[in-house]
């Protein structure tokens, strides 16, 4: 009988090629539905937040940094995390302020100095500590944990966007921060321009898979 053709080296080298691509392509794939499934659950669990009636009276009101300043101006990001602490201040929920943000490594300036600032330009009168070290969500619960258990806080409410509650959420409860501490959550919400917009749903995805690697969530 008639031997049947083998694949010449050439042919082996095309089919092993498209194998690999269509792997690659089926793990990118994946990726991308990863990190849009976990785009939709914070902005969801944000959603919620932001619809949560306000929440109980508590000792201190936990500002979560963000950039200081973008394109020559405040980050109107960060302006309404403070108000939203201010306006927990304002109406009794919270007796002081915490501002926690470490430098920012674009143009040096102390996200707690310029929260305090903006704090105090809002009209809030009354106190305010600052953790200016942290470089991260998770330092900044780390760093003002110290501080808190200083100033004998029992109850506290973490302030920050609504799409970034939700892994704030999973850090405080990884890390203890919600045992050592009764904690509430209080969201506040951004008017970005499209393109920031964008950038931010796609950074806060990539940020719950680094943050999950790392096993802190």
């Amino acid at each position: 009988m008639r031997e049947a053709a083998r694949p010449d080296g050439p042919s082996l080298a095309r089919a092993g090629s498209r194998i690999w691509l269509r792997r690659v392509g089926g793990a990118g794939a994946l990726l991308v539905l990863a990190v849009a499934g976990l785009g939709v659950q914070a902005w969801w669990h944000g959603r919620q937040r932001m619809a949560a009636p306000p929440p109980a009276p508590a000792d201190v009101a936990l500002v979560l940094g963000n950039r200081a300043w973008i394109d020559g101006a405040p980050n109107p990001c960060l302006r309404s995390r403070v108000e939203a602490g201010v306006t927990l201040a304002r109406a009794g929920r919270v007796s002081q302020l915490l501002m926690s943000g470490g430098v920012d490594h674009e143009d040096g300036r102390i996200e707690a100095v310029e929260m305090e600032a903006l704090a105090r330009a809002a009209g809030h009168a009354g106190p305010v500590l600052r953790e200016a070290a942290s470089q991260s969500t998770r330092e900044n619960l780390m760093l003002s944990w110290p501080l808190l258990a200083q100033a004998g806080v029992r109850r506290v409410v973490i302030v920050s966007e609504a799409g970034h509650l939700w892994r704030v959420q999973r850090l405080a409860a990884r890390s203890g921060f919600d045992q050592a501490f009764e904690v509430q959550y209080q969201a506040s919400q951004c008017d970005r321009r499209p393109l920031r917009a964008l950038q931010a749903a796609l950074r806060e995805p990539l940020a719950i898979l680094k943050n999950a690697a790392h096993g802190w969530i």
